[in-house]
């Protein structure tokens, strides 16, 4: 073949996997990836670091109506959403959800900059950017959708605050939300979502709203673990808004020790899960574990790796699970979710609880019987032994005393500390499912 129709054909090859490339979109609004920010592709592409892809970096789970806004939600309003990176990019992108209305959600104005100090509404200077939705300012996100914005150059560090930011000039209907979120964000009246100052922004909030995504462009980044867990990878009981939840800690040392895998965190805690038990609304509130994989975790952004730490409301919560055979069915369900995607997972014994109000020595049976089949690895890949890492040596059922944030059941921030660092981070670089 002569070398110019070579090149010809190349080109010709090359201008193909563009125009593929960009009709491929997941979910409304075009979650994309691609070989750089202006390209766009299918979700969690496994391009390598050196070439850039998309990965996310920040995450919650969408777990409920909330209850006060279940008549119309909020109209006219700002939502000044503060939210955490854990690695950082050239670009961004977020998504946006309405899992739980009935009716669309319209969003007329979103922006996205970096705070100019931590949990602070006020912007850094020169950092503020429109968003916008297949290339328009607004978007309508259907009910139980999801909606992904275009992606705008923005220089975004490791650990710093973002502040996402959208306008619904109309009630549309019941607000998805995430309830602890143990961070203050910000409401305004009116269209304030381009302000860089934050003095608008009087109204505060211990929520995020709408909000479950964010991720960043980057050419270091290895992909993202994705944790799925309770209110103790919620953080329930850590420091508000000093970013002390156990995955907080993960994601630092993530960033400072010599070897670890480059990888964003991404928190899918949330507070009372269950592996196999809804709530009762519909859709329903707190998803299981089962039902919510593949929107929290599988269908994650450029996710490489799993954690799992579920099981303790399954046993304390009424009903009360008392067949460890059944907690263990659901676990190794999870497991095989996850190498379905070539995904190998860390699971997690379930910690004591001696001392909380549920405490029975039957149901503490059933969480050491769990243990003992996690232990003999036949529930998951990996194991962190969170049990281990945070019981009292002397009176092994209930939590070290400086662990414990004093109901019992829940870590204190040296706990979520002592959490992270009983991982193995060679753990999270396993590329094949193992058998089990």
């Amino acid at each position: 073949m002569p070398r110019r129709t070579g090149y010809a054909v190349l080109a010709a090859l090359a201008a193909v996997v563009v125009l593929v490339s960009t009709a491929i979109f997941i979910g409304l609004g075009g979650d994309k990836d691609g070989s750089d920010p202006r390209a766009q592709g299918a979700r969690g592409s496994a391009a390598p670091a050196s070439a850039g892809a998309w990965v996310g970096t920040w995450s919650t789970s969408a777990a409920a109506a909330e209850p006060r806004a279940l008549r119309g939600g909020p109209s006219g309003m700002s939502i000044r959403n503060v939210v955490h990176t854990s690695i950082g990019g050239t670009s961004t992108r977020i998504q946006l959800s309405n899992f739980y209305s009935s009716r669309p959600l319209t969003i007329t104005h979103a922006s996205v900059a970096l705070a100019a100090a931590p949990s602070n509404p006020t912007a850094a200077a020169g950092t503020m950017r429109r968003l916008t939705f297949n290339n328009r300012t607004w978007v309508t996100i259907p009910p139980g959708k999801a909606a992904a914005s275009d992606p705008v150059r923005l220089a975004v560090p490791d650990a710093a605050d973002l502040l996402v930011t959208t306008y619904t000039p109309q009630a549309s209907g019941s607000v998805t939300y995430h309830p602890h979120a143990r961070q203050t964000s910000y409401m305004a009246r009116g269209d304030r979502t381009e302000d860089t100052a934050g003095s608008a922004y009087t109204q505060q909030s211990p929520y995020w709203r709408y909000l479950t995504g964010v991720d960043v462009w980057s050419k270091q980044a290895e992909g993202a673990v994705a944790v799925l867990g309770d209110s103790i990878t919620d953080g329930i009981t850590s420091t508000a808004g000093a970013n002390h939840r156990w995955t907080d800690f993960l994601s630092e040392r993530l960033r400072s020790e010599p070897g670890a895998p480059r990888f964003g965190v991404l928190n899918q805690g949330i507070s009372g899960n269950r592996v196999l038990s809804d709530g009762t609304q519909f859709p329903p509130n707190n998803p299981s574990g089962l039902s919510r994989f593949d929107r929290d975790v599988l269908s994650r952004t450029g996710v490489k790796a799993v954690i799992i730490e579920l099981g303790v409301n399954d046993i304390l919560r009424i009903p009360h699970q008392t067949d460890p055979n059944r907690i263990v069915w659901g676990l190794k369900r999870l497991t095989e979710q996850a190498h379905a995607r070539g995904l190998r997972v860390i699971g997690a014994t379930l910690t004591p609880f001696y001392g909380h109000r549920g405490y029975t020595p039957r149901l503490d049976a059933v969480r050491e019987q769990v243990n003992t089949q996690i232990r003999a690895g036949r529930v998951f890949d990996e194991v962190v032994d969170f049990d281990k890492a945070l019981r009292d040596p002397i009176s092994p059922l209930r939590l070290r005393p400086m662990f414990d944030s004093g109901d019992h059941l829940h870590p204190s921030d040296d706990g979520y500390r002592a959490m992270a660092r009983a991982l193995n981070l060679d753990h999270l670089r396993g590329r094949t499912a193992a058998e089990l």
